[in-house]
């Protein structure tokens, strides 16, 4: 008897692009999109600059093929789309000042590039207004997760997160034999604008005495405290690793503002330095890593992540299954309803396996 015929999906349209910060292995879950794409004999527009792109008329995008997004983007950091963090469509901020709701004109590009579905690439933020824009025009929406923070909800990785572990704990590495040379406290601050997941990693990796992360509230004396018992036990320097998000000693974040007016974390690192030195009496130095941990090439495990996310989007869009965001779970690919993650961030939690292996190790995270 013969086997039964299965016909293959109809041919679609993909729309794809990328938003909010950029960060490593975005080139590489492009290149999954388009290669598994290619294998149902469907076409991939790239939208440039997130949805600014589909703001501008005419829309800006570009078709996609093996020859423009090929294994050799594998290797690139940011995106070769462009991407925007900047700019609500649904409180778009103009010259004058005002605020006007664009999404609209949005959902409009969407309609003028006739694709059939649309990937986005993106975080919880990016998402949030994505699912709104989708739910509000009818399109068909895939979303893949990304940030440095590794704040997305309910996938335990996301494209960009090993890298920027990666580089943190390349500075520590650093770092390490400058401070034991001149018997100083290094403090290194790094990005985590809600999360502390960057700080917990790279300090246990590389080697850091002391961890401030903002889930966890910590005393300066109890930072200094555990200085001086390395300083009694023979150690001449010590490793400091806080996130951009911790608070200062009266329960603020350090803010920066920018021109356009933004508010910006960092400077926290300068403050705990000051507070250590004025404590144990150490030469201290700050160290900012900030961009540095978006702008590396993609570490093996990003590329390997951000890629069997890029299939499993497109396999989800064939089998007609939509308004889902992929994810890592338990050493697998799944998917999980957009509307699961939206404002449920993933942040540190307390008793979780990493912190109760720094606190086994020693590490000291400021608490009593």
């Amino acid at each position: 008897m013969p086997a039964a015929r299965t016909d293959p999906p109809p041919k679609r349209t993909i729309g794809l692009l990328t938003s909010g910060g950029d960060c490593a292995g975005l080139n590489a879950v492009i290149r999954a999109v388009v290669a598994r794409a290619q294998s149902y004999g469907w076409t991939v527009r790239g939208i440039h600059q997130g949805t600014r792109g589909l703001m501008r008329r005419p829309v800006e995008f570009t078709t996609l093929d093996p020859a423009r997004a090929g294994t050799d983007i594998l290797r690139l950091g940011g995106t070769i789309l462009g991407t925007t963090n900047t700019g609500n469509p649904f409180a778009f901020p103009m010259p004058d000042g005002r605020k006007v709701d664009r999404s609209a004109e949005v959902i409009e590009g969407v309609r003028l590039m006739e694709v059939d579905a649309v990937v986005g690439i993106g975080g919880d933020g990016s998402f949030a207004i994505l699912r709104r824009l989708a739910r509000q025009g009818d399109i068909p929406l895939v979303g893949i997760p990304k940030t440095i923070d590794n704040d997305v909800g309910a996938t335990e990785r996301s494209v960009g997160y090993d890298t920027a572990v990666m580089v943190a704990t390349e500075a520590l590495d650093r770092l390490t034999p400058t401070a034991a040379s001149h018997a100083r406290v290094m403090v290194l601050e790094v990005m985590g604008r809600d999360a502390g997941h960057i700080a917990l990693a790279a300090g246990i990796a590389g080697g850091a005495d002391v961890i401030l992360i903002p889930e966890i509230p910590y005393r300066i004396e109890a930072v200094a405290a555990h200085i001086e018992a390395l300083r009694r036990n023979g150690r001449n320097f010590a490793l400091v690793v806080v996130a951009e998000a911790v608070p200062d000693r009266t329960g603020e974040r350090v803010r920066r503002q920018q021109a356009s007016g933004a508010f910006t974390y960092g400077g926290i690192g300068e403050i705990v330095a000051h507070a250590i030195a004025n404590l144990t009496g150490a030469e201290t130095r700050v160290t900012v890593l900030g961009h540095v941990q978006r702008g590396s090439q993609p570490t093996w495990n990003d590329r390997l992540v951000a890629q069997a996310f890029g299939v499993h989007a497109v396999d989800l869009i064939a089998a007609g299954r939509f308004d889902r965001m992929v994810a890592w779970q338990n050493r697998r690919v799944v998917d999980v309803p957009l509307a699961d993650i939206i404002d449920r961030p993933q942040t540190v939690e307390p008793d979780s396996p990493l912190v109760l292996t720094a606190r086994g190790l020693g590490i000291c995270l400021g608490e009593d």
